[in-house]
């Protein structure tokens, strides 16, 4: 198959994962299929170590902009491949062949942008139903977003395929102790402290993760292991949110709340590794990777009783209800004070993240590939 890609979010976090662990892993299936990777220079930077199959398409514009709406087709059409993959929810309005589109959330439905014009937020809504409802086929990241789809958009289930995410291989990896102690050091980190990953949006509910943690320190300021204790708070800039630094200041954490922004993979994986917990009490998720991330390291998880946390992380994480301050800090309290259940969850945590491969991945949105061409095929040829 000649089978077109955007690349245009693969620097991204989240689903520039997903780019890059898909296209490494459909490099790996090998099987003689060709690929157009369509995307700016920095996006075809994250990716050169693909063989000679994938072939770099420059262009530039945005992924989501209006030039892109208006200016795709263009760049597509010569092309003629025989299926295009849009990996995230932004069709391009006008697609000229046969595609297949990945959705990993419609937060932006969900929690919609309250300084935004009712002109901005129909558009919006119109645009992305548009293009979802006109795709050959959808994946969903986990059924939580196959029902989102359903009862939000109105798509018919027998559209939509789930297929799961999985790790960037990367994150799986073990460190050396002295590796982990060098990084420890250069952030200055001594003291025993709880991780969250990921950006700071509404639907990530910080302001309660912060609130939850100042209950929890109060209660263990006298103990002789998490008197000390830290929120480390990694993937996203506190000067772009004076509602995060404001919740902060009421609780007066200012100086037990880090936020460390973008950190390297290497580094991520540290502090995953290091932390005595790992807390996620978001209230919406497509997927969830960052879960999964720090199971990996083996380190215990407390996530959310809603959305599509608890089919990704099963049994192997404490469940709380993510609108409730004293629930999030009864799961944190409990797994930092209960060693039995600390152990159970990392050999848990480790077995549930090995249940998602991005080669399984791979091999079946290859053949949703497959079953789009073969149905276009039969189609061209009934019509004839």
């Amino acid at each position: 198959m000649l089978i077109g890609f955007d690349i245009r979010r693969s620097d991204a976090f989240g689903v520039g994962t997903y780019i890059k662990n898909l296209l490494r892993a459909f490099a790996r299936r090998g099987a003689g299929h060709e690929y157009l990777l369509v995307g700016g220079e920095r996006h075809r930077a994250v990716l050169e170590d693909l063989p000679e199959s994938f072939r770099f398409v420059p262009f530039e514009e945005r992924y989501n902009s209006l030039g892109s709406h208006l200016r795709f087709q263009f760049v597509l059409r010569p092309l003629n491949p025989e299926v295009y993959h849009v990996p995230h929810r932004a069709v391009p309005y006008i697609m000229p062949c046969p595609y297949v589109c990945t959705v990993h959330d419609l937060d932006k439905i969900l929690f919609r942008e309250p300084s935004a014009s009712r002109l901005r937020t129909e558009t919006v809504f119109h645009v992305l139903r548009h293009g979802l409802q006109r795709a050959d086929r959808l994946i969903a990241v986990s059924q939580a977003t196959r029902r989102d789809l359903i009862n939000l958009l109105g798509i018919p289930g027998d559209r939509i395929e789930v297929i799961p995410n999985a790790l960037d291989e990367q994150l799986t990896r073990t460190d050396s102790e002295q590796d982990r102690t060098r990084t420890l050091e250069r952030f200055q980190v001594d003291y025993p402290f709880l991780l969250y990953v990921g950006n700071i949006q509404p639907q990530k509910n910080l302001p309660r993760l912060v609130e939850a943690f100042a209950v929890v320190q109060a209660d263990l300021e006298q103990h002789p292991r998490y008197g000390e204790l830290r929120l480390i708070i990694i993937g996203d800039d506190l000067a772009a949110h004076p509602d995060l630094r404001r919740s902060v200041i009421r609780s007066r954490m200012q100086q037990r709340v880090r936020f460390l922004g973008f950190v390297s993979t290497e580094t991520l994986r540290i502090f995953y590794s290091s932390a005595a917990a790992f807390v996620f009490p978001s209230l919406y998720e497509g997927f969830g990777l960052p879960p999964l991330e720090a199971m990996a390291q083996g380190t215990p998880v407390v996530t959310s009783n809603v959305s599509s946390l608890p089919e990704v992380v099963g049994d192997a994480a404490v469940l709380i209800n993510p609108e409730n301050v004293f629930d999030i800090a009864r799961g944190i309290r409990q797994v930092l004070l209960d060693d039995d259940l600390r152990r159970t969850l990392s050999l848990r945590g480790r077995e549930q993240a090995a249940r998602f491969s991005w080669d399984r991945t791979a091999d079946r949105v290859l053949e949703i590939y497959r079953k789009v061409v073969e149905n276009r095929s039969a189609g061209r040829t009934n019509k004839s």
